[in-house]
């Protein structure tokens, strides 16, 4: 149930009137309050206090309000009765899921022949997130992983093995893909790590070698058989090497992983309709769209289809990658997570596909996020000032786990760290605000206590323990005369579940859930410091009804740990 919802619809229709309704930081004064007198008062043509008696009043003869009190010039204070609360925390998530929308989301974004570094972070943890709470509340989503594979890089990685094998078949003029047994010319993933750095490297410094790097590149995207069955070789260990990183990362598997390959298969059908639009434009050798708009306060750079050498580029086979989402799957909506730096890039991709008719801007959105940073506020590096490797984050975070539990003189078994390290990591950048830039340091996120993935967990763990030795059951208790302070408030998080999670889908903003979770294990751990439940001087009916309101609890933040992707150990 959304408390929040339900009580503001019910207000709203009682008054006649939409009204705002607010959360008061210091629930003593009421569950919610309202200033609807204060902003009626004008056209009522009273005081917003007296006005504020007779709203009350109304209010009041609401079924679930218990009191209404008025405060200050006019606001107005109301508190829920205890029996609708308890009540309701029977089936706090259990939400309406009515398939609404198709959502094709566009994140992940890694690159073959590379190792996924940091960058990759944001876009992984975020997107799996969202991709869950989409799912979670009967949303249809299609997830792709839209990969690096099909421009320069692969030409620079072809030519560096060359350079080391320039025995293997697939460089000779007559290759002949019948003949030979991929098996005989392996290359590991560790090897494989090193190819494109390397090559990036040698290309600098040596002209011709880039050159050839530049010819193999199109020679592979026109087809070259030898060519082709390398590529096809390194691309196996490639998207091996990144189903790894999504099972260590406990991501969803992206239901299509497709990139500028399949894109460029469709340009022809795009550019079809742009020249049939009239929309490509020649200019200094490339071809162009005019994007720009009189209502454009910024640079807007026309968006280039064709470069001057007569290549596409990578605008076009984004664009012609929303032609293929079209086609395949005509979703409602498309959404994109990258790094703010992309911004431009989107608007104008955006844009074109709008003048094609292919989807309204309003339906492409660009969730762009901010940067990860060391302790010192640059970008995070490593020691040798390269972006750090993804898989070097998670290991200096269960690296930092370790640490802490030694300190604290606790065993853990491997399973167990790595659990806490991967709720360490995504939690922080789950918590933080998408668009901004944040500090990332091992040390602190791992840390049991305070914001942070271990101390959701933490709390899962003890709330887990206590209903395990107890026993308890689904079945709904008997509330007691009186909730305390401190089992009201609870009850009260546990039904601001579902509006958390749908305000974090609405504003497409992980930290609403993230900081949920956070808020809940407060309150629960209020809770069990304040409301012993298994102790022997607890009367049983007194026992019976914190066990549910445990086991509610539990629930909430089960549900609200699984759509962050986190795991919970069976002990901390």
């Amino acid at each position: 149930m959304n408390l929040y919802k339900y009580v503001s619809d019910a207000i709203n229709e009682k008054l006649g009137a939409p009204v705002n309704l607010e959360v008061p930081r210091n629930r003593d004064f009421g569950d919610f309050s309202t200033n609807a007198a204060m902003v009626m008062a004008r056209a009522a043509g009273r005081p917003p206090r007296e006005l504020a008696t007779d709203i009350a009043a109304r209010i009041s003869e609401l079924d679930f309000v218990a009191d209404t009190s008025i405060a200050g010039p006019g606001f107005i204070n109301i508190k829920i009765k205890n029996d609708f609360l308890w009540n309701a925390a029977a089936t706090a998530t259990d939400i309406e899921k009515t398939p609404q929308m198709t959502i094709d989301m566009d994140y992940g974004s890694y690159n073959v022949a590379k190792s996924l570094h940091i960058g990759h972070l944001r876009t992984s943890i975020v997107g799996d997130t969202l991709n869950r709470i989409a799912k979670f509340l009967g949303h249809k989503t299609i997830s792709y992983n839209h990969i690096g594979d099909w421009g320069r890089p692969m030409g620079l990685v072809i030519a560096y093995i060359e350079s080391l094998h320039p025995e293997w078949p697939f460089f000779a003029a007559d290759f002949d893909a019948s003949k030979i047994n991929p098996a005989d010319y392996p290359i590991t993933a560790a090897e494989l790590d090193t190819y494109y750095p390397a090559a990036s490297a040698r290309g600098k410094e040596d002209e011709a070698f880039l050159n050839h790097a530049r010819e193999i590149t199109a020679d592979l995207q026109n087809g070259h058989p030898g060519y082709t069955a390398l590529y096809n070789l390194f691309l196996k260990v490639s998207l091996d090497m990144m189903d790894g990183i999504i099972a260590k990362l406990n991501m969803m598997p992206f239901d299509k992983t497709l990139g500028e390959r399949n894109a460029s298969m469709h340009l022809d059908r795009v550019e079809k309709m742009l020249r049939e639009r009239n929309l490509l434009q020649p200019s200094d050798g490339a071809e162009i769209v005019t994007v720009r708009r009189e209502t454009d306060s910024e640079p807007m750079p026309p968006f280039m289809f064709y470069n001057s050498r007569g290549a596409d580029t990578y605008e076009a086979t984004d664009l012609a990658a929303i032609w293929f989402r079209k086609t395949e799957d005509n979703p409602d909506k498309i959404w994109y997570l990258t790094d703010a730096r992309q911004q431009l890039h989107f608007k104008q991709v955006f844009r074109v596909a709008e003048m094609l008719d292919l989807f309204p801007v309003e339906n492409l959105e660009h969730l762009y996020f901010g940067t990860i940073n060391g302790p010192g506020g640059q970008p995070f590096k490593t020691r040798d000032g390269n972006a750090a490797g993804l898989l070097d984050i998670i290991e200096m975070v269960q690296a930092a786990v370790r640490r802490r539990c030694e300190d604290a003189g606790k065993t853990l078994d491997d399973e167990t760290i790595d659990s806490i390290a991967l709720a360490a990591l995504k939690f922080t950048d789950l918590m933080h605000d998408v668009k901004s830039d944040y500090i990332f340091d091992p040390a602190a996120v791992t840390s049991f206590e305070g914001r942070t993935g271990p101390y959701i967990l933490y709390s899962a763990v003890r709330l887990n323990s206590v209903l395990k030795r107890a026993n308890a059951s689904d079945a709904v208790a008997a509330m007691p005369a009186e909730l305390c302070a401190d089992e009201r408030n609870l009850i009260i998080e546990i039904l601001d579940f579902e509006r958390s999670v749908r305000s974090a889908f609405d504003s497409r903003a992980t930290d609403l859930l993230a900081n949920y979770a956070y808020d809940l294990c407060q309150q629960i751990n209020t809770f069990y410091h304040n409301c012993p439940i298994l102790r022997e001087d607890v009367p049983a009916n007194v026992r019976d009804a914190r066990l549910y309101i445990a086991r509610a609890a539990q629930r909430a933040l089960s549900q609200a740990i699984a759509l962050m992707g986190l795991r919970v150990p069976a002990e901390m």
